[in-house]
């Protein structure tokens, strides 16, 4: 079933499903599949690479010519002209994330975008509100990537934001399926991202060792790393690398990264971090994209259609 809501109308989407904005990996084969199956695609920009950014924009409108959005990672991306280089592109939505809502928002809402922010906490919330977004995207801890190293799970997070604000809101972190979006919706969301289980999409580019080993982990084979900086924080796959630096954290996370590239194309798995949530333990299979949101939806309309039955006796 299609969903019409505010966030299905603000994006133009048939489904409320976004695919997160995964450094080299949230590019044109990933995020067409997404917005070619109803939901909402995102090219990154955190790797810093916009020519290639650019020509995955390029071909994106090759690949579908259904609505995708742009992500502007503030931290990650060192171009003083971001704004206009997304504003060239003429994508009509981006999401931004890590750093200050105040700092691009007002210049890509005068260009006409619609504009989210990425937020870890209730404080963070508010503040994007006050800066004018239209949306918010509420990510809890158990979600893979750069992280808030006070983090806090969406089943306190969601609610908490979804009671103190009036946006529409997207729940991020330990979303996998249609059970977990109906949790999200009754808890305030409208929309729902997925992370880890794109990464492990059949179109996803990253090599066949992340994808086996994300099947492989159980629920707790993710580490969060530099809980106390400096630098970020994030939550990755538990490999000898990152539980060599769980119990005894480097003096710089991202100095102590590694080659990304080796372990996201190469499948060398100690090369770098392989950033995952938590999630990872609930996945068992590779599947198309079009396959797990189609089986989101679903499920998600049993759940909602069962409980509904269930416990007040509706049909």
């Amino acid at each position: 079933m299609s969903i019409d809501n505010r966030i299905t109308r603000l994006l133009g989407v048939e489904f409320p499903i976004i695919q997160a904005p995964m450094g080299w990996i949230a590019r044109s084969q990933l995020a067409s599949a997404v917005s070619n199956a109803g939901g909402l695609g995102i090219i990154e920009t955190s790797s810093g690479d916009l020519e290639a950014i650019r020509a995955e924009i390029q071909l994106m409108r090759q690949l579908t010519d259904k609505p995708f959005g742009v992500n502007i990672a503030q931290a990650f991306v060192r171009d003083p002209n971001i704004v206009s280089f997304v504003v060239d592109q003429g994508v009509k939505f981006v999401s931004t994330s890590a750093g200050d809502p105040n700092k691009y928002c007002a210049q890509l809402k005068s260009a006409g975008l619609t504009v989210f922010h990425v937020v870890p906490s209730l404080q963070a919330a508010l503040r994007a509100v006050e800066a004018g977004v239209d949306g918010l995207v509420v990510e809890g801890g158990e979600g893979g990537g750069f992280k808030n190293p006070r983090d806090v799970a969406t089943m306190v997070l969601l609610p908490l934001v979804c009671s103190k604000v009036g946006l529409p809101v997207v729940a991020a972190g330990g979303i996998i399926d249609g059970r977990t979006m109906a949790a999200a919706f009754a808890l305030g969301a409208e929309a729902i991202q997925m992370g880890t289980r794109m990464v492990s999409a059949e179109e996803s580019p990253v090599h066949a060792n992340w994808k086996e080993a994300i099947l492989a982990a159980k629920e707790t084979d993710t580490v969060f790393l530099n809980r106390f900086g400096p630098g970020p924080a994030l939550r990755a796959l538990r490999t000898e690398k990152t539980s060599a630096y769980e119990r005894q954290p480097p003096d710089n996370i991202m100095g102590a990264f590694g080659n990304a590239l080796d372990l996201y194309f190469g499948g060398d798995m100690e090369a770098s971090i392989a950033l995952s949530g938590q999630v990872a333990g609930r996945i068992d299979s590779i599947k198309p994209v079009s396959q797990i949101i189609s089986e989101t939806m679903a499920e998600f309309e049993e759940c909602v259609r069962g409980l509904a039955t269930r416990y007040s006796g509706a049909t």
